[in-house]
């Protein structure tokens, strides 16, 4: 979300003693503190937040602490979804005045624990503002992704009213419709398209959207691959849109990034849009890398590592650690171009295309000949992957989730099983990296 973030002001306010929230967050940036829920003026406060990767429930009245209860756990997986659930009743004992689940399993373990007092501040009364997705006194923000954000105000439930474990897969997925009462000041936001800020508990609630809010198709059912931010160099790469944006900052080495979805089996798709290339020289490269790689990918080009193929920006690809170019196969790209690749991983091939044509008139439905493809390794798990550096270097990749950063794709092609929005037609046979996907990709 970034800069972007929602916000509405009580018109008439209770300030309940008992109220539930429960919402979906990818949590893509986890070196950086999240602030989910908030409201208050900056001196009567209350939030909902990560704090060095912990999930932290905190009031403020004034001087006063009213509530502090921070996990043990860490939640810093920037390729899962987690389900937040946190309920309150001033009327149970003091213990029981806050609940918090995470997945459907109830915290217990807490690395602060100060229980709620009897003068307390959580939602606001008239005239105080609600936020989702930044702090209520200051400019900051969220980074990641948030669906299903429910508010009930009157009622404290508990995490099965809003989630479940499905029956096949074992996994804690959301209930599209559950069965609550928001009362007065409840709101349910589903984010959609076009009422990105709309209520859908039937209260009329709505929240008013600042900045440039993005739809997007990677949901808590349906994850799609983003960059990962746990494997590459901190200092010299930052990220953005849902990990998806991807700027340089410094001007030295270059580093590695890599995909949160490598694969093995079947044939993959996905796009990426050059948003600006400073130069020839200092450049970019996007392409695929062996995961045993990842374990070493703080510093260097992925190209220059072993079982890794990269596309540059000044033209040709490096592989496997040789530094080989075929310069005068591969065109260079610039600034606005978008580059694709289908990776079939059953045929041991990688195409690339630029703006719609494939390099080297390559044919990625051509099986076992690899027309016009790259051979690698077969029988290896590849993640898609690269890296660049100086500061002026932006690009935004789409697996898939119909966005390069904030700019939507133009066509929204989806692939074979109906997923994803690309801004060209994947190959036929060829999927986007989501989880719908897996297993079913061939």
């Amino acid at each position: 979300m970034a800069t972007t973030y929602l916000s509405r002001t009580l018109a008439s306010g209770s300030n309940p003693t008992v109220c539930t929230f429960s919402f979906w967050s990818k949590i893509t940036n986890p070196d950086a503190d999240d602030y989910f829920f908030t409201a208050g003026d900056g001196t009567d406060n209350f939030w909902i937040r990560t704090d060095s990767n912990k999930i932290y429930l905190r009031n403020e009245v004034g001087t006063e602490t009213g509530m502090a209860y921070k996990t043990n756990a860490l939640y810093r997986d920037p390729a899962a979804w987690y389900h937040i659930v946190a309920a309150f009743d001033t009327g149970e004992s003091a213990s029981d005045r806050q609940k918090l689940w995470i997945n459907g399993e109830q915290i217990t373990s807490w690395a602060t624990s100060l229980d709620m007092s009897d003068t307390y501040f959580m939602t606001g009364g008239s005239g105080d503002v609600q936020y989702i997705g930044k702090r209520m006194d200051s400019a900051a923000y969220t980074n990641g992704v948030m669906a299903h954000f429910h508010y009930i105000d009157g009622t404290a439930y508990t995490a099965s009213a809003f989630g479940e474990t499905d029956a096949t897969s074992g996994i804690w997925v959301a209930k599209s419709s559950p069965s609550v009462t928001y009362g007065t000041n409840g709101f349910f936001l589903k984010f959609a398209s076009g009422a990105l800020g709309t209520d859908s508990s039937g209260n009329g609630n709505n929240f008013t959207v600042s900045g440039t809010m993005t739809t997007t198709k990677d949901t808590p059912d349906n994850n799609f691959a983003t960059w990962n931010p746990l494997i590459y160099g901190a200092s010299s790469l930052t990220m953005a849109n849902g990990n998806n944006a991807i700027t340089a900052v410094a001007d030295t080495s270059y580093y590695s990034i890599y995909g949160t979805i490598p694969v093995s089996t079947g044939k993959w798709y996905w796009e990426m849009k050059a948003v600006n290339v400073d130069s020839a020289s200092n450049r970019m490269s996007w392409g695929i890398g062996d995961v045993e790689n990842l374990q070493n990918a703080s510093s260097g080009e992925v190209g220059d590592k072993s079982n890794s193929w990269t596309w540059d920006s000044a033209g040709g690809y490096k592989t496997g650690g040789s530094g080989g170019q075929e310069s005068s196969d591969y065109l260079s790209y610039t600034t606005g171009d978008i580059i694709a690749f289908a990776l079939d991983c059953d045929n041991a091939k990688l195409y690339l295309a630029k703006n719609n044509t494939w390099q080297k008139s390559g044919v990625p439905t051509s099986g076992a000949t690899g027309t016009g493809a790259i051979s690698i390794t077969a029988d290896l798990t590849y993640a898609p992957g690269g890296n660049m550096r100086y500061a002026a270097n932006q690009a935004a990749i789409n697996f898939g989730n119909g966005y390069f950063g904030t700019t939507a794709v133009t066509s929204a092609e989806a692939d074979g099983n109906g997923e994803g929005q690309f801004e060209y037609a994947p190959p036929t046979g060829y999927f986007a990296l989501c989880t719908n996907n897996l297993g079913s990709e061939s």
